[in-house]
């Protein structure tokens, strides 16, 4: 495996210090969100799949920069969480195609983010400053 030696600032260091198991996942990740044809977004999804409306539904959301109020009380769409709940219970059931599989992979993500924004919105309206999830 090649290694790869780059300069960052201290600050960065120390927020990217949580994710240093992590950081090749990351850096693959970022490399399929700007080459062209191998993924929508880095998402798992083919380059010519649209994005899922739940996706784009969060995606709105923070772009409306939400308080931590907000963010603590979010929730997808009564839509989504019902295309959720059949990938779900078809996973269950049968085999998803690799487009179902991928739209779930998304959900899963949004949810891991999801998470985390609520977290540190929790800890921003208790005024935890030593906050597992300071980064």
């Amino acid at each position: 495996m090649a290694q790869l030696t780059i300069e960052i600032p201290d600050d960065l260091a120390q927020r990217l210090a949580p994710f240093n198991d992590q950081l090749s996942e990351l850096f693959t990740r970022l490399i399929a969100t700007t080459l062209p044809g191998e993924s929508s977004l880095g998402l798992g999804l083919p380059a010519t799949a649209e994005l899922p409306p739940t996706y784009l539904e969060v995606l709105d959301f923070l772009v409306a920069r939400p308080t931590s109020e907000q963010l603590l009380t979010f929730k997808v769409s009564e839509q989504s969480q019902v295309r959720l709940q059949a990938l779900l219970q078809k996973n269950r059931d049968t085999c998803l195609d690799p487009s179902e599989t991928a739209e779930l992979d998304v959900y899963e993500q949004l949810d891991a983010l999801m998470t985390l924004l609520k977290a540190r919105a929790y800890a921003a309206t208790q005024n935890i400053s030593d906050s597992p999830y300071s980064v």
